[in-house]
C-alpha cells in the first residue's frame, strides 16, 4: 500500500471525494453547517487541512467576497484542490500553501500567513493531534482571529462510553447499507497512513473534552451547533 499523510485517507486522490461520502455519513451537510454558521460580513478566512478543497468551494459559493488562505501538508491534496478551485472560476480569492498547522501553532512565524482573519475553518483534520497540540492550535486560533472571530471543526469525536462507542458504530453502518454502500470495497481503496510532522494516526476526544480546550483557549462563546452520533461540529467566538 502507498504511504499516506494522515487526512489522505485513500491511496489515490481522485477517489477521495466520492470515498469520503461513502465513509463519512452526512459529509456534505455537516460542512455546510460551517458554512452556515459563518457572518455574512466574513471575508478573510483561514483554513486548516484543506483537503480536496471541498470545504474551501461551499465557502467560496456562499460568500462572493471571501478569500481563503488555505494550509495543507500534502501536495498532492493541494493540487487536487487548487485544480477543483481553478475549474469553479474561484482561483483569485483562494491561495493554498504547503505547511503543517501543528508547526503554524508552535511557531507561527515560519509560515507567515499573519493574523486578523474573520474566520477559522477545519474538517477532518485536527483529530489528528494529540491533546496537548489540539490546545496549543486553539490557542493559536484564537489570537489570530479578529475580535468578534469564529472559529468552526468539523471532526470525529471519542464516544462518551464502551456502549456509545457500540451505538456510534451501528449507526455508521446502518446508514452505510442505507446509502447501498458496501464499506469492505470502500476500505479496499483506503491508504496506510504514515506520522506527519505533529499528525498522526486517529487522536480523538470527546466532545466535553474540546469544550473545555476552546474554553481554556479564550472563546467566549463556544457552540455545537451540528451533531450526529459520533460526528460533530464545534467551535466558537472571541465575542
Amino acid at each position: 500500500m502507498q504511504q499516506l499523510f494522515p487526512g489522505e485517507v485513500f491511496a489515490n486522490t481522485a477517489d477521495f471525494d466520492i470515498g469520503i461520502r461513502q465513509l463519512i455519513p452526512r459529509y456534505d451537510e455537516m460542512l455546510q453547517v460551517i458554512t452556515h454558521c459563518l457572518p455574512a460580513k466574513t471575508h478573510r478566512l483561514l483554513e486548516l487541512g484543506c483537503g480536496t478543497g471541498e470545504l474551501s468551494l461551499k465557502i467560496l459559493k456562499r460568500f462572493p467576497n471571501a478569500e481563503i488562505i488555505a494550509l495543507d501538508y500534502s501536495p498532492r491534496m493541494l493540487q487536487f484542490a487548487e485544480n477543483k478551485i481553478t475549474a469553479a472560476g474561484y482561483q483569485q480569492r483562494w491561495t493554498g500553501i504547503q505547511g503543517d498547522f501543528g508547526e503554524w501553532a508552535n511557531n507561527p512565524e515560519k509560515l507567515n500567513i499573519g493574523s486578523e482573519f474573520d474566520a477559522c475553518v477545519s474538517s477532518l483534520a485536527i483529530h489528528h493531534l494529540h491533546d496537548e497540540m489540539k490546545l496549543k492550535l486553539f490557542e493559536r486560533i484564537a489570537v489570530s482571529l479578529k475580535q468578534g472571530g469564529y472559529f468552526w471543526n468539523a471532526d470525529p469525536v471519542l464516544p462518551e462510553s464502551p456502549t456509545l462507542a457500540e451505538v456510534y458504530k451501528l449507526a455508521r453502518e446502518e446508514w452505510a447499507s442505507q446509502q447501498g454502500t458496501n464499506l469492505t470495497e470502500v476500505r479496499a481503496k483506503l491508504g496506510t497512513s504514515s506520522t506527519q510532522g505533529y499528525s498522526s494516526q486517529d487522536q480523538l476526544a470527546t466532545l466535553n473534552t474540546h469544550w473545555q480546550m476552546l474554553t481554556t483557549s479564550g472563546f467566549k462563546t463556544v457552540a455545537v451547533p451540528w451533531k450526529y452520533y459520533g460526528l460533530a461540529v464545534f467551535g466558537g467566538s472571541r465575542e
